[in-house]
């Protein structure tokens, strides 16, 4: 047997059906996540644990977005708690017209966008999405969001929280939408999450 033309047949599958799997979902124009984020007081304390940080909820939170671009992490110290981090879109960010006129990245934990010409306001713009971190609650969760794809809709469920570490780093949420740059993302413990 050619065992190397073997492994590079089977490189080459792997690839294709890697990409295959991450490829951006296509929609026809039109807003296909109408409602505003939900968040809410938390009643009592609830705390989580995982891979040794502590989590504090700070409000119940739950969200029907457009995913607009994904981030996987595996390198910096918050990848132990949030491996994903998904650039979500909703109300005319939801909408195919809209998001063809606007170019969108992720990189180092921020999500970027720019456009030549604005199809909707940019406070529009600035409050009708956002970088979220994912801190999945366990590992079918964290399978979940691993599997989503641009271009999917998507519900979130779960709270907006603050990660304290022993050596007293903090990680924490925003909590509102109407902010912009570093400090703006939130950070969510991720109960549940399902396309649509």
């Amino acid at each position: 047997m050619n065992w190397p033309k073997i492994g590079f047949v089977a490189l080459v599958l792997f690839g294709a059906l890697h990409w295959w799997s991450g490829r951006e979902v296509s929609l026809p124009p039109g807003v296909v996540a109408a409602s505003l984020p939900v968040q809410a007081s938390v009643a009592g304390e609830r705390e989580f644990e995982r891979n040794g940080y502590r989590i504090h909820a700070l409000a119940r939170f739950e969200i029907s977005a457009r995913v607009l671009g994904t981030e996987h992490y595996r390198l910096d110290r918050e990848a132990r708690l949030s491996p994903v981090d998904l650039a979500l879109g909703w109300g005319r960010m939801s909408d195919t017209a809209v998001l063809e006129r606007i170019r969108i990245t992720q990189s180092g934990r921020f999500y970027y966008w720019s456009t030549d010409d604005f199809p909707i306001p940019r406070r529009e713009i600035e409050t009708s999405s956002a970088n979220m971190h994912m801190i999945p609650a366990d590992e079918r969760v964290e399978a979940a969001l691993k599997a989503i794809r641009k271009g999917q809709t998507v519900i979130v469920r779960g709270y907006l929280v603050e990660a304290r570490g022993a050596d007293g780093w903090r990680w924490r949420s925003s909590l509102t939408r109407e902010d912009t740059g570093a400090g703006a993302c939130e950070l969510i413990w991720v109960e549940s999450v399902s396309t649509i």
